[in-house]
């Protein structure tokens, strides 16, 4: 039944060649040249995407610092806002202590002046009625310059002793 004839033989392992030369030809390269590419394309995909993750990475990590400085430097906006407006504080409170203290001061001496003119009128006024008293008594009018030395001598010494 099986009939080993050489041209058959032969025809058929030349059916099989030239078959896979064309395959190779037509079938093989094409798909293996398309499977290159392929691999090629999913490689650059791959790199792209690594690229793509190592930028990103960089992006957040720049953002992060970006945020970080800014919060620093917030902090020391409004630390240094805090210390003027402590400082601020301190001389607005110094200040007032220092006018107060002036005002009471100048109260003090307008006081003292007012004591002393008060004091003036009052001495003026009694001598002037010790003088009219003694007049009256004596009968005669004296001398008013040296009456008026007398008194004012008498009530300077008084206000010494007191």
């Amino acid at each position: 039944m099986l009939n080993f004839e050489f041209w058959s033989i032969f025809e058929a392992v030349a059916n099989v060649i030239i078959l896979f030369v064309l395959l190779r030809i037509f079938l093989f390269k094409p798909v293996k040249k398309m499977m290159n590419e392929r691999t090629q394309s999913v490689q650059k995909d791959i790199d792209d995407a690594e690229r793509n993750r190592q930028e990103a990475e960089e992006l957040r990590k720049q953002y992060s610092d970006t945020i970080s400085e800014a919060k620093e430097e917030a902090n020391r906006i409004i630390m240094k806002a805090h210390d003027d407006a402590e400082t601020e504080r301190s001389s607005i409170i110094e200040k007032s202590h220092q006018e107060a203290d002036e005002i009471v001061s100048a109260a003090s001496e307008t006081i003292e002046n007012e004591r002393r003119r008060v004091l003036q009128q009052a001495q003026s006024q009694i001598a002037d009625l010790a003088i009219e008293a003694a007049s009256k008594i004596v009968g005669a009018n004296l001398d008013d310059d040296k009456n008026r030395k007398l008194v004012d001598e008498f009530l300077s010494e008084e206000g010494d002793k007191q």
